[in-house]
């Protein structure tokens, strides 16, 4: 699809009425794609995300299976702006055949790869970088089985996505995976998420205190519908906690859900906005309109929801409290930057509270302050961030404003400015 460079988006009626096929998980997609093609009996996956990332993935594998698996020659692959794509990638190539080198795009060679590289060169990995120390792009050959061993140590206070890396292909190493978290867990969920789909594919692995230990298994193949994604959801939820009135389905979520960032169906009626489960998903209900004068949120195991709440509470005018933002600096932009630098062009500001505030609990605490206003239309920056754009336009319910790069939405969540438009808002 051709995107303008900007989108001018507006909600004349504040209310939000209908229902959504909601993007399924990107989260979800990717480890059901790496585990597909580790398991011995085929099986179909349904509802695949859309996102660029999971079609990037699934391109990258595709490409693998018709010239890699053979060994021969150097396999050129690209993850683009994928950094889950990247890093799933690294993990699974790392225990094949052949030579393969592996890059992205340009923010991807500036997103840190080392602790991963690191822990799979002590499972027998044979990975070098080709460019700066620590960063992509890598070249990755054959594993030395002579140098595996199978308990390994690694900081899990960097990346999530490294552990899930490593744990997606410990079912398949000669002994397993006995794998040792070092520091605090950040986005814990996404650890959960990934064991409880491998334990969904037959392979019993748990998390108990800093430990996983992932035994020899063979994947076992079953058909998966893929949910929903409930980071997508989060928009939804802030439309509606800024809306007059609200009766919206999201289709595809589920109550059980193996994503954290379902913790929004209890939070989230804080904000004035129930959620009910039914049969094709949830239904959103706004059941009042609550002065939220102070907010406290520690986005630890769930940083995505980040920009889409600081946001939220930009537009309601509450007084925030932050924690927990440490891997935002290391995602598509450093958000924390990008955040506040946005919010400032509405009178609101995100401050990083002094060390000294912080030294008992060691934890990096962030004060945001104002209620989000203007004179003239503001054009809100987007990075090359999809998050950063789906949660500006929130900023629609109280006037017009206009979206640099609308087309970043592509690597999440590509049909998020038509959904907006079928629930009346103007994009254009």
């Amino acid at each position: 699809m051709a995107y303008p460079p900007l989108h001018r988006i507006f909600q004349p009626h504040k209310q939000l009425h209908g229902s959504i096929a909601l993007e399924r998980s990107k989260s979800l997609s990717n480890r059901a794609l790496i585990i597909r093609e580790l398991c011995e009996t085929p099986f179909d996956l349904h509802h695949l995300s859309t996102s660029s990332d999971t079609r990037t993935l699934a391109d990258m594998l595709a490409r693998f299976r018709a010239q890699g698996q053979n060994g021969d020659g150097l396999l050129l692959l690209d993850a683009g702006a994928g950094g889950t794509t990247f890093r799933f990638l690294t993990a699974f190539l790392a225990f094949q055949p052949g030579e393969q080198f592996l890059t992205g795009n340009d923010r991807i060679r500036e997103r840190p790869v080392g602790p991963l590289v690191e822990a799979l060169r002590r499972l027998g990995a044979r990975i070098d970088y080709t460019g700066q120390e620590g960063f992509p792009p890598l070249r990755i050959g054959a594993p030395d089985w002579n140098a595996y061993q199978p308990r390994v140590a690694v900081s899990a206070s960097v990346s999530s996505q490294f552990i899930s890396a490593l744990l997606l292909v410990g079912p398949r190493l000669p002994k397993g995976l006995h794998l040792q978290l070092e520091d605090a867990i950040v986005s814990k969920p996404y650890i959960e998420m990934t064991l409880a789909m491998m334990r969904h594919f037959g392979v019993d692995a748990h998390l108990k205190e800093q430990e996983i230990q992932v035994p020899p298994a063979a994947y076992r193949g079953h058909t998966l519908e893929v949910e929903a994604d409930w980071s997508a959801a989060s928009y939804f939820y802030a439309f509606a906690a800024l809306s007059e009135s609200c009766d919206l389905v999201l289709e595809g979520l589920r109550h059980n859900s193996w994503q954290g960032d379902a913790v929004l169906a209890k939070k989230m009626e804080a904000f004035g906005v129930q959620t009910k489960f039914e049969k094709k998903g949830v239904r959103l209900i706004k059941f009042a309109n609550p002065k939220v004068p102070f907010l406290e949120w520690d986005f630890l195991p769930t940083p995505d929801l980040a920009q889409t709440i600081s946001v939220l509470c930009a537009a309601r005018g509450v007084h925030a409290l932050f924690s927990g933002l440490e891997t935002l600096r290391i995602k598509e932009t450093d958000r924390i930057a990008a955040l506040k630098q946005e919010l400032q062009k509405t009178g609101v500001w995100l401050t990083a509270l002094p060390e000294r505030m912080s030294q008992r609990t060691r934890i990096a605490y962030f004060n945001q302050e104002g209620q989000a206003h203007w004179e003239e239309a503001p054009c809100f920056s987007t990075y090359g961030d999809h998050r950063m754009a789906m949660a500006f336009s929130m900023l629609a319910h109280l006037g017009p404003i206009w979206i640099e790069e609308p087309e970043v939405v592509e690597k999440s969540y590509p049909g998020f400015w038509e959904d907006l438009q079928k629930l009346g808002f103007e994009v254009c």
